[in-house]
């Protein structure tokens, strides 16, 4: 399993993303005693078995910890329509009024209905497996009609900073940050996603778990449908913006290796517990690979062998595949 790199294969089968790592690390303290004798004496034994504990930690941890709220910051809006009354920061609310105020982002008006807006969001944590983002249009109770603001369509992007992992340099507290989106790197496009021009949550499903590798995420708002009646002009109002998925922070983190764009994965703490599950479960994968090889090797000299162990008579076809994925739980 160590030489045959199985739990990088899985891992690079659940999160394509990591094929842009070009090294892996893992705290010192962690680091185990190799025996001095055949070919484990070898650096490149060690290097092995390195990064099969690291990624098999990693596929444990991508899988075995619960979905939770990813979202963490509003970093920034394309224009705000009157700041900060309406700045993206009241999306991180998921009420429209707090107390008797209505709580919302506002885009500034624009007479062209294909005009896009765009908002910034930091993640849970520089490395986060995403599932589903929601959007909530506002609803302008207030005004005649009572108009709800949506986009026709809505598209995600997920990235890292250029440079520094520190984002407190792109946080900028004004109504209009239109280039502000330039500042990343957006590693991650989905589809366009129609919007309903509804007063709810709406939920987007991503096709497949995404790897965030840098933790940012831009919510691109294309198409404008409701005009405001007192000036004429289209406006996009979002009440709430909510991300579901499974950071992996503070068990992992991530160095941008620039001007490549490559990562070092770093493992910043391990849990003894999962270690310990995941050394078992590979272990239950290695002896099941074992005795099914003995099997044909039996079989093929002609013998009949009474091997103890339960074979399911689909289990042939699913061997390859199951082994890969064993380390999943």
């Amino acid at each position: 399993m160590v030489r045959n790199s199985l739990s990088k294969r899985m891992c690079l089968r659940m999160c394509p993303q990591l094929s842009e790592v070009v090294h892996v690390t893992e705290p010192t303290s962690s680091e185990k005693t190799v025996a001095e004798v055949g070919p484990s004496n070898s650096s490149e034994w060690e290097n092995l078995e390195k990064e099969h504990r690291i990624y098999a930690y990693l596929a444990h941890c991508c899988t075995r910890s619960d979905v939770r709220v990813c979202v963490n910051e509003a970093i920034s809006a394309s224009s705000t329509d009157n700041y900060p009354e309406e700045s993206i920061h009241n999306t991180l609310e998921s009420r429209d009024r707090v107390g008797r105020l209505a709580s919302y982002w506002s885009s500034k008006g624009n007479k062209n209905p294909s005009a896009p807006e765009r908002l910034i969001y930091k993640l849970a944590g520089d490395l986060c497996i995403i599932t589903e983002i929601g959007i909530q249009p506002f609803q302008a109770y207030f005004q005649s009609g009572l108009p709800i603001y949506s986009a026709d369509f809505v598209r995600f992007r997920l990235g890292h900073p250029k440079g520094s992992m520190d984002t407190s340099d792109y946080q900028m507290d004004r109504a209009d940050n239109e280039t502000a989106h330039e500042k990343f790197t957006w590693t991650y496009t989905s589809p366009e996603f129609p919007m309903a021009q509804e007063n709810c949550l709406q939920k987007f499903k991503l096709a497949e778990p995404v790897l965030c590798i840098g933790g940012m995420l831009l919510v691109e708002l294309l198409g404008r449908v409701q005009r405001q009646e007192m000036d004429g002009l289209f406006y996009i109002c979002v009440t709430h913006v909510q991300v579901w998925g499974r950071p992996l922070s503070p068990a992992f983190g991530v160095e941008i290796l620039e001007p490549e764009g490559k990562f070092a994965l770093k493992v910043q703490k391990y849990d003894p517990k999962c270690l310990e599950e995941t050394s078992a479960v590979a272990t239950t994968a290695l002896q099941r690979r074992v005795l099914y090889l003995g099997r044909i090797f039996h079989m093929l000299r002609g013998h009949v062998v009474e091997v103890d162990y339960d074979w399911d008579e689909n289990q042939d076809e699913e061997q390859d595949e199951s082994d890969d994925e064993v380390l999943l739980g």
